[in-house]
Formats: C-alpha cells, structure tokens, sequence
C-alpha cells in the first residue's frame, strides 16, 4: 500500500512551451475489471489526454477545450472544473486555474475519460501548487469531477489514473487506496462506436443480489487480487468472471458474447466490459496474443457492421505523466 501522507510526486523545474504552465498526459483507466466492480481498476499506457494548466488572476477555473468534443466550459458542469473547484476550496492563497484539454480518450467510451480529465487536471494542477497535496487528496478533488458525469462518487478509474498500476479502493468512506503488483499483461480494448452513458447503465442495474451469486463473486475478486499478487496467470483467467453486473449490462453492447468467447478461443485469459460500457478489454500474457485478440474484435464488429476503435497497450505503472513538451499550448 502507498503512504498515503506522501507527496503525489516530487517537485521539478517547470516544464511546457508558456512560462508558468504545467502539462501533462493523463491515461485511459479499465474499471471495474470484470468481478470488482467500483472497487477494481488499472491505467493504461495508451491513449491519453493531454492537459496545461496556468495559474490565474481570475476567480474560479476558466477552460480552453483544444479539441472537437464540445465539452461544457462552465467548470462547474466540467469534470475538470469540478475537480479543480474542490481543490480551490482548500487553497485559499490561489485565486484560479486556465485549463486547456486536449481530449484523446473519447467520452462515453468506458475508458475513464471523464477520470482523465478530472485526475490529470488536478494533478497538474498540484504541480503548480509545489506538490502540497497526497494522492489521496487528489483522488478526493477529482471525485467531484466523476459526480459530474455519472451522478456518483467512485473512484475505481480516478485512483489507478493517478497512482498507475491496478488499485482496489478499499473503502470511499474514508478514502483507502491499495495499490496492487501485478505481473506483466497485455491489454486489448475495442471501443464498438454506440453509446452507454454510465448513469443509464448504472440505473439498469439490480438493487438486490442472490447469496449465492454474493459468494461467487467474492471468491472471484478476492482470487483476481491473489493471481495478480502471485502472477498466477491462470488463476486471474479464472477469476475473470462477473455475475452481477456484466450479466446486465452485456445486452447494451452489441456482439459482446461473442467478442468475449472468440476472444478467449484466441488464447486471452479473459476480460469484458470496460467501466460502464461500450468498450470491451481482454488481458492476454504477452504481445502476440493480444494482437490475436484484436484481430478478432475487430473481425466480429466488421461482420456486424458497426464502426470501432481499437487499442492494444500494457499497464501504466505511473499514471498521470508531467510532460515537458507543452503540445497544447504549441498547437
């Protein structure tokens, strides 16, 4: 586990093309990872939001949207915004924040956009405070930002977005974060290009669960966390099962059985719904297999007919990355 009294990283010389400004690449997030839903998530290497943020004369946070998005610019219905408005509330000494948000994690694609935009803000924007707040403080600002897209306080994308690697979140009330090891996993996502809003798949969701299924997926969870600590590849393909949540929310995702069952005929240890949806992940040992796994994806939403993204990457052990090349601010 992280020592939740550190420093979210340490100070360095300032960085970016415009003096005063903080940049940084801020990563798509896998959540829930299949069985631990709202409590199980991890980074990933590509893609990522690029963020800059300046300190401001002005009150309250100001936002230059850099991409063809069409996000709010009022910050208080911004994920950012909202983010960076808690964090305003206990830095009394600063008056405001200018954002500019280069998205290129798609929102509505159940990769943690909307973590990537409230985590990468606040973490740039603890550089330009010299680093005064934790990693848990952090992911408690960037909290409000996913009130915002989904109506709910959850912390499964935000937590690895900033820690890197895979997190469990423990507990909301208080805040605890473990960080989890995990052997090396390759990670193929396909984005089918519909949309699931996370508050409408939230509100499908049952609000009763059998024992029966409870214990299952107990014992999932807790042997997905025992295979990633112990690198037991084929304990984590095992554990790789949801009977709760996926069950439901799978009717919203066009071709998902058979993504998924192709998928693990293709040699993946197993995978499924990314967040809320639509987007499908799979973790496969090593990079030939995942290029398989994508070959496959992308064979079903061709047959299908229905537009895709694809991405085939590995784990980020660092989460949030401070860049010294502003390319916002050069564009």
């Amino acid at each position: 586990m992280l020592n939740q009294n550190k420093p979210a990283a340490e100070a360095s010389p300032k960085g970016g093309g415009l003096e005063g400004a903080v940049s940084v690449l801020s990563p798509a997030t896998v959540a829930n990872v299949v069985c631990g839903f709202d409590i199980l998530g991890f980074a990933l290497n590509n893609p990522n939001d690029e963020l800059t943020i300046q300190l401001s004369d002005e009150p309250g946070v100001h936002i230059i949207n850099q991409d063809g998005f069409d996000l709010p610019t009022i910050a208080e219905k911004n994920v950012s915004g909202a983010a960076l408005l808690a964090m305003l509330d206990e830095t009394p000494d600063v008056k405001g924040f200018t954002l500019y948000s280069k998205k290129h994690i798609m929102p509505g694609s159940g990769i943690g956009s909307s973590a990537a935009s409230a985590a990468g803000s606040v973490v740039a924007a603890n550089y330009l405070l010299g680093n005064r707040f934790s990693k848990e403080d952090l992911v408690r600002f960037a909290m409000f930002g996913e009130k915002v897209a989904s109506g709910v306080k959850h912390a499964d994308n935000i937590a690895p977005c900033i820690y890197g690697g895979v997190t469990l979140i423990r507990s909301i009330h208080p805040l605890d974060i473990v960080s989890i090891d995990a052997p090396p996993l390759h990670v193929t996502v396909v984005h089918p290009q519909i949309e699931v809003r996370t508050s409408d798949a939230r509100q499908i969701l049952k609000q009763q669960v059998l024992l029966k299924d409870a214990i299952k997926q107990w014992g999932n969870i807790a042997g997905l966390v025992t295979g990633l600590l112990k690198g037991d590849y084929d304990l984590i393909g095992r554990s790789l099962e949801d009977v709760i949540i996926e069950p439901v929310r799978s009717i919203l995702i066009p071709g998902f059985d058979e993504v998924k069952r192709n998928c693990k005929e293709a040699g993946a240890l197993g995978g499924g719904i990314s967040g809320s949806g639509p987007s499908i992940f799979m973790l496969s040992k090593d990079a030939n297999t995942a290029n398989a796994v994508e070959a496959v994806m992308k064979e079903v939403y061709e047959r299908i007919g229905i537009d895709y993204h694809t991405h085939v990457t590995t784990i980020n052990m660092e989460g949030v990355k401070r860049t010294t090349i502003n390319t916002i601010l050069e564009d």
